[in-house]
C-alpha cells in the first residue's frame, strides 16, 4: 500500500461538512458525530503503530495537505451561504459547531504545516488564508518566531504547565500569543488584527448572522488549535539554557490521529527540525508517550481531574516537569 493513502482519511471530515452545508437541515450535524464520536473510538481501537519511512516520496503527501488547505475556506464560504438562505436555526447552529470542527481540524493540519514552507510562497499564502478563515493570522508568526525558540520554556505562552486546565490555558495563551506575535513582528501583526477587524466589520454590517456564525466557527477552531498545543507541551519543562530535545514534546503513535491530522501527533520531530515535511517526520522512543490518540485526550482534556490523572500516570519518571 501507498504510504501516503492513510491520509486521504484526513479529508474525511471537511469534505462531508462541504457537502452537509450544502444540503442543509440535520445533515449538518453528522460532522459533530463523525469527529467527536465515531473518531474518538476509532483512535482508541485501532492501535498504535512507532513505523515511519522518513525518505518516502513526498508529492502525493504534498498534494494532501494542500487539500487541506483549499477546503478551509470553501467550507466557511458554504456556511456563511446557508446562514444568508436559512438564517440562524437550530438546526444551522450544528453546521456553525461542524464547519468549527472542521476548520480547526483541516486548518491546524494545514496553517501548521503550510506556515513552515518558504516565506510569501503559494504554499505560505494558503497557510496564511486559512488563518484568516478562523481568525488566527497571528499564529504563523507567533508559532515560527516564539513557540519554535521557547517550546517547553515557561516564558512560552503554547507550553502548559502541571495543573492548568484546558479552560484556563485557552483564556491565557490566546491573548499572550498575541502579544507575543506583537513583539515579533509588530508590522505584521497590527497589518493581520486590521484585516480581521475589516473582515468582521463588513461582515456585520452586510448581515449581523453572518458576523454571528464566522466568529462562532472561528471560535471552535481556535479552541481546537488551542487543545493542540495545551496538549503537545503540557508539564513539560526545560530551563532557559537548557538546550531542547525530544523529551520537551509529548509524542503520540495512534494510528488514526496519525493519519487524519496528517503526523502532527510525531510532535518531537517536528520541532526537532521545523522545516521537515510531515512525511518525513520520525518517532523518538525517548519522547513521553501520551497513553491516547488526540481525538480521545481532547475528551479528556474537557475533564481537568481526568485529564491530570491520565498524563500524571503516563509522564516518565525522569522527565523534567
Amino acid at each position: 500500500m501507498n504510504r501516503w493513502l492513510p491520509h486521504l482519511l484526513g479529508l474525511i471530515a471537511p469534505g462531508m461538512t462541504v457537502v452537509y452545508l450544502a444540503l442543509g437541515s440535520w445533515w449538518m450535524g453528522l460532522t459533530i458525530l463523525t469527529v467527536l464520536v465515531i473518531y474518538p473510538f476509532i483512535d482508541a481501537v485501532v492501535g498504535t503503530s512507532g513505523k515511519t519511512n522518513p525518505l518516502q516520496e513526498g508529492r502525493a503527501h504534498n498534494i494532501i495537505v494542500h487539500l487541506h488547505g483549499v477546503l478551509v475556506p470553501i467550507i466557511v464560504i458554504a456556511l456563511l451561504l446557508r446562514v444568508s438562505m436559512d438564517g440562524l436555526t437550530g438546526y444551522v447552529w450544528l453546521g456553525v459547531v461542524s464547519t468549527g470542527l472542521a476548520t480547526g481540524g483541516s486548518g491546524i493540519v494545514a496553517a501548521h504545516e503550510l506556515g513552515h514552507r518558504r516565506l510569501r510562497s503559494p504554499s505560505w499564502w494558503l497557510a496564511r488564508l486559512d488563518l484568516l478563515s478562523v481568525l488566527y493570522l497571528h499564529f504563523t508568526v507567533e508559532h515560527n518566531h516564539t513557540h519554535h525558540r521557547h517550546w517547553a520554556r515557561p516564558v512560552d505562552p503554547t507550553s502548559s504547565p502541571w495543573g492548568r486546565s484546558i479552560y484556563g490555558h485557552f483564556l491565557r495563551t490566546v491573548p499572550l500569543q498575541v502579544r507575543g506575535a506583537w513583539r515579533a513582528r509588530p508590522t505584521d501583526t497590527s497589518r493581520s488584527l486590521l484585516l480581521e477587524a475589516v473582515i468582521l466589520l463588513c461582515l456585520y454590517a452586510y448581515n449581523p448572522a453572518l458576523f454571528v456564525a464566522f466568529v462562532s466557527q472561528a471560535l471552535i477552531a481556535i479552541f481546537l488549535l488551542e487543545f493542540v498545543n495545551y496538549l503537545q507541551h503540557h508539564g513539560l519543562s526545560r530551563g532557559p539554557d537548557e538546550r531542547a530535545n525530544a523529551t520537551h514534546a509529548w509524542e503520540s503513535r495512534h494510528r488514526w490521529s496519525r493519519w487524519t491530522l496528517l503526523e502532527l501527533p510525531l510532535h518531537p520531530s517536528h520541532h526537532l527540525k521545523a522545516s521537515t515535511p510531515y512525511h518525513r517526520l520520525d518517532t523518538h522512543d525517548e519522547a513521553p508517550q501520551l497513553p491516547f490518540g488526540y481525538y480521545v485526550m481532547f475528551w479528556a482534556a474537557l475533564v481537568p481531574p481526568i485529564f491530570q490523572r491520565i498524563m500524571l500516570n503516563s509522564i516518565p519518571k525522569t522527565t523534567s516537569r
